[in-house]
């Protein structure tokens, strides 16, 4: 069995022909060629909204999956826009809705905003990367962290960036030997631990980004193989409380960055 690292490898070093074989998928595909023939039709926010096909398409494409339930939610972000600093998706300190919002700027461009690039291509790119990351995660959930990671790390601006977003803080946990109990206490105790072992600069380094992917990947195989179930030695090098759930960040979803 490959290990995560050379999974990831395999995945990220081929990267154009991964995706380029992800758009072929018949049902990847079909809602591709749907999603471009349709999304020019939508002229305001209740015609997204609306077309449930278009809407979970383009939410997954942005990392959004998980609240296609949550409509009310998504039409206050998109009703809001980005422009003021006092919009809902800039007061949210889950930067996917500012991106999501965005890309689909009604406020700002109103019955032209599927027009441009990001609205149509751009999201069917992102949509692709999404899909790439989702089927690595299928065989080896460590790879589809390490993917993400690599895509999002330049985007990484203080510890609140990781807190916010649960799959950074899994991979900063796992890299940093911290344990998912760290959630349960107050956030700006968090945001302390994870200041004291990263420097933010690092993460728009990509040699330094890599450095981290391999120990992630390390760290990740020695958390979740047999082997580290059952060797004393290797158990010791575990962080503590590893596989506690970290619901608690949904939360964060309404805190503004810096824990305010």
């Amino acid at each position: 069995m490959l290990t995560t690292l050379a999974n990831y490898r395999l995945v990220s070093g081929n990267l154009d022909r991964t995706l380029a074989s992800t758009a072929k998928q018949p049902l990847v595909a079909r809602e591709t060629e749907y999603y471009l023939d349709n999304i020019e039709s939508v002229k305001s926010i209740d015609d997204f909204l609306g077309n449930d096909r278009l809407f979970r398409y383009a939410m997954k494409a942005w990392g959004l999956e998980d609240m296609n339930y949550a409509k009310a939610f998504m039409r206050k972000v998109l009703t809001e826009g980005i422009d003021s600093n006092k919009a809902f998706a800039n007061t949210l300190a889950d930067s996917r809705y500012k991106e999501f919002a965005k890309a689909f700027n009604f406020k700002l461009y109103g019955e032209t905003t599927t027009k441009w690039t990001d609205a149509k291509q751009g999201t069917v790119d992102r949509y692709m990367r999404q899909q790439v990351e989702q089927d690595a995660g299928s065989q080896n959930e460590g790879v589809r962290l390490a993917l993400y990671f690599e895509r999002k790390a330049s985007s990484i601006t203080s510890p609140f960036s990781i807190l916010a977003d649960k799959a950074l803080l899994k991979v900063a946990q796992t890299m940093y030997g911290l344990p998912a109990t760290m959630s349960l206490l107050d956030i700006d105790k968090q945001a302390e631990m994870l200041s004291k072992r990263m420097k933010i600069e690092d993460f728009k380094d990509p040699a330094k980004v890599q450095k981290m992917l391999i120990h992630f990947a390390a760290a990740y195989d020695v958390e979740n193989s047999n082997v580290a179930q059952t060797s004393p030695a290797v158990q010791l090098m575990q962080p503590l409380e590893a596989n506690i759930s970290y619901d608690l960040l949904s939360s964060l979803q309404n805190l503004k960055l810096g824990g305010t």
